[in-house]
């Protein structure tokens, strides 16, 4: 699939600039196994790379003018790389603006370049399609003017860019995109950018993504709300525990002492944090020994964390993972992303894979009248100059 659309973005850049791109780019996306929401409560991540990919093809041009076409859209885009980036009303635009902007910002002196580039990751499927924009458009230039800058950076770079544009997101999609290992998922501490890979062997299991075709208007103002909640509950256990930092440095039984001094959805919101901070570190172990059915029992447990406590999800990504439960075939699954909408991550045995979709497809659309969306997808390298 990715030598297909290797093959179209290279044969539409001969067709635009009527010459062979320089350097080819693959930028993938990610998911995260486990730790969902505790990223701005200072806890880990689990996210992998995946084999769904922007491919990016870059030719210098001689000139201040960078000539970028975003080939899915049939839109394309000039930009002076030796001014001052500014915000554009053509939202794709800008997270490559953001990426100029850093550049600019930290010193680095670029000419002109022609660009193309075409994407098989599915929009809106939480999937971070925007981080593997940022990082491999920044990947490409690095890689073309030879600017020497360490892939931590380009994710760290990437992560500025997105908060350029107006989303202030953590560092994990950018990370993953860059960082990312084929058949590795990295453990990455969110306080302190430490990280660890531990393999991703899912031995007789398929990661299937079940795309609920949904997303509710709820987000934004309920995230929001999820993160003062949180801080709220941090800061009522730092005033009762000194000692205690984060929510990594507490325990269960420190919040049961407190629960009558927080609010009903304040202990709810720390309880989860607390525990799916311990979760991702249980299933780190749990990959280590190839101890595959107990990563599925905490993506489980994640699920319902946030489901009860947490009270991100929705009734068509509770009514997936009810129906994976049902099966004994499916060992794991839970909503990924930030909820109210978008995938549940599933890990089904293989050789049941197509009667579980065709199974999981029926039943939503009689449940809600709305076709769900599949992806199969597996583990693979982080953002990469492609060779022939």
């Amino acid at each position: 699939m990715n030598e297909i659309l290797i093959k179209h973005t290279k044969d539409f850049f001969r067709k635009t600039f009527n010459s062979e791109a320089d350097k080819v780019i693959l930028s993938p996306g990610r998911i995260n196994i486990i730790g969902e929401h505790i990223d701005y409560n200072d806890g880990y991540v689990l996210p992998a790379a995946i084999d769904k990919i922007i491919c990016f093809a870059f030719e210098k041009n001689n000139s201040n003018i960078a000539n970028i076409y975003a080939v899915d859209l049939n839109e394309s885009v000039e930009i002076d790389v030796t001014k001052e980036a500014v915000l554009s009303e053509v939202v794709w635009t800008n997270y490559l603006r953001g990426v100029l902007f850093q550049l600019r910002l930290k010193g680095f002196e670029i000419s002109g370049f022609n660009c193309s580039f075409s994407s098989n990751i599915p929009t809106g499927s939480g999937l971070s399609s925007s981080a593997a924009l940022e990082c491999g458009f920044l990947f490409g230039i690095n890689e073309m003017f030879n600017l020497g800058i360490k892939s931590i950076d380009i994710a760290l770079m990437g992560q500025s860019a997105e908060h350029w544009v107006g989303i202030n997101c953590g560092i994990m999609d950018q990370f993953s995109s860059v960082m990312g290992l084929e058949n590795k998922v990295i453990k990455i501490d969110c306080r302190t950018l430490d990280y660890t890979y531990h393999d991703a062997n899912f031995v007789d299991y398929s990661l299937i993504l079940f795309d609920s075709n949904v997303k509710h208007s709820l987000f934004t103002s309920e995230y929001n709300n999820r993160r003062i909640e949180c801080n709220e509950g941090l800061c009522i256990i730092k005033e009762n525990y000194p000692e205690i930092e984060s929510f990594r440095d507490c325990e269960v039984d420190h919040l049961m002492t407190l629960k009558a001094k927080m609010s009903d959805n304040v202990f709810k919101r720390s309880l989860y944090a607390v525990k799916e901070i311990k979760r991702v570190i249980q299933a780190c172990e749990a990959l280590d020994k190839g101890d595959i059915q107990t990563l599925g029992k905490l993506m489980f447990e994640t699920h319902e964390g946030l489901s009860k406590d947490y009270e991100v999800s929705c009734a068509e990504l509770d009514y997936l993972v009810d129906l994976a439960k049902a099966e004994e075939d499916v060992i794991g699954s839970r909503l990924m992303g930030g909820g109210f909408g978008g995938c549940t991550i599933t890990l089904v045995k293989k050789g049941s894979e197509a009667v579980i979709k065709e199974r999981f497809t029926k039943l939503y659309a009689e449940k809600f009248n709305i076709d769900l969306k599949i992806y199969d997808v597996k583990v693979s390298n982080g953002t990469s100059l492609y060779k022939n």
